[in-house]
């Protein structure tokens, strides 16, 4: 079986949590059509995506899909018996290095022991009967015959040992190598059945639209829920904006809510990567929690606006409006002491991300106050980016070593967004106090 050893580059990684929500918020905003059709860029990256599995074809109503499944079974289990016999494979090697390592050491010891043994036994001869030195040339005979002695057994023991173990580590080889070859084949068969697939995509596409009905009937159930939907829904996220503070928190909260949809793409990699080809990635989950956590600081003034956090309300919910201002209005105090200590210690976090002894970029100097500010923009070039010798701030520790020092910065700016948003709700508890409704 092919194995994968793609490791995300750090500069695709914070590229693609921008340009990715653009182009998503770009195709959301597009006119939909009002019937359903099935179009050619979507099942071809429906194909390329969760082809393996035939997904392609269930898009387009295809049984035909199922052809993909027993196959894609038939890869997650000769992978796991691959597996299983590449566990007992190593330990097999490990026992036969035990045993080879063993007799190298012994062999050395015995043949030590037997090239003094003659000279110990003349030493022992030639002293006077009980004599210290008759007894310390005994003790030192006595030493070489319990290390030859040893040394044999365990000489013996490790011969066995590979006598015993050679031929189940040649048969376990075996049984690896058959696994793995065979979860290869059906891969290739996958690639073949996919790769047709792919040239006949266009005219399935085509059939697929020619299968649909003319016009799309609901019925009168359905068209009575709508109805309803539509006169008593929820507010849409635009009713919420009442000024520019609203309409930054609510872009912000639609931008970073698209990186749920790259989580759904990374983890099916690492699925893919792990269990049909055998090779873990060392960056997805890291790559993945580090994004959620920019998510969830970011999207805060966006929960905020949109009433979204999780609260207790059964005091609070029935109040008229004049009412639930005037508490917005008091417990507004320990909000802005929560979130002016977020922007403070985020502002913290970030300075030291950038200073730290390891970053050697002009923006890490002015962060350790060594240069000032002007002197900062006035070194700031393409080098400072393009330069791998050159290191902004702090990376991670692990083995991917992705930089942490822009999600520090990220902390800062979903603690400002939060403190906008706060000012922006304070302003609108105060008008309709004034009001007076």
């Amino acid at each position: 079986m092919p194995g994968l050893s793609f490791t995300l580059p750090h500069w695709l990684y914070w590229v693609g949590l921008i340009v990715f929500p653009v182009v998503a918020m770009v195709l959301s905003r597009r006119p939909q059509p009002q019937q359903k059709r099935y179009t050619l860029p979507l099942a071809y990256m429906i194909a390329v995506t969760g082809g393996i599995l035939g997904l392609h074809r269930f898009y387009l109503k295809s049984l035909w899909g199922l052809v993909y499944i027993p196959v894609f079974l038939f890869i997650l289990y000769a992978n796991s018996q691959a597996h299983d016999a590449r566990t007992v494979l190593s330990g097999f090697d490990n026992e036969l290095r035990v045993a080879q390592r063993t007799i190298d050491r012994e062999e050395g010891r015995v043949s030590e022991a037997q090239a003094g043994l003659a000279d110990l036994q003349a030493t022992f001869d030639e002293a006077e009967a009980g004599s210290f030195a008759q007894k310390s040339a005994e003790r030192r005979l006595s030493r070489a015959q319990e290390t030859i002695a040893k040394g044999e057994t365990r000489l013996e023991e490790a011969r066995a040992t590979l006598e015993a173990i050679g031929p189940q580590q040649v048969q376990a080889a075996e049984t690896r190598a058959h696994w793995r070859d065979a979860a290869g084949y059906a891969f290739y068969v996958i690639l073949a059945l996919l790769a047709i697939d792919l040239v006949l995509l266009p005219g399935l596409v085509k059939r697929a639209n020619a299968g649909l009905p003319a016009h799309e009937e609901i019925s009168d159930a359905e068209a009575a829920l709508l109805a309803a939907e539509a006169e008593e829904g929820p507010k849409h996220d635009s009713d919420y904006a009442e000024n520019w503070i609203d309409r930054l928190s609510l872009f912000c909260g639609e931008f970073v809510a698209y990186w749920a949809v790259i989580a759904v793409f990374v983890y099916y990699y690492e699925v893919i990567a792990r269990y049909v080809f055998g090779s873990p990635t060392n960056w997805a989950h890291e790559a993945m929690y580090l994004m959620f956590g920019m998510q969830y600081l970011i999207a805060g003034a966006y929960a905020m606006l949109t009433e979204s956090h999780v609260r207790v309300d059964i005091f609070y919910a029935p109040l008229p409006k004049k009412k639930k201002a005037w508490v917005d209005l008091l417990t507004s105090v320990f909000f802005f002491i929560f979130a002016g200590t977020l922007l403070a210690t985020s502002w913290i976090f970030a300075m030291d991300a950038i200073a730290v002894p390891s970053g050697n970029a002009v923006v890490s100097d002015w962060a350790r106050g060594q240069i000032g500010m002007g002197e900062m923009l006035g070194g700031f070039g393409l080098s400072q980016w393009t330069d791998s010798n050159i290191r902004w701030g702090e990376i991670s520790f692990n083995e991917w070593e992705v930089p942490l020092w822009p999600m520090k910065w990220v902390m800062v700016l979903g603690g400002l967004l939060l403190v906008l948003q706060g000012i922006s709700k304070l302003s609108k508890d105060i008008r309709e106090i004034a009001r007076g409704n």
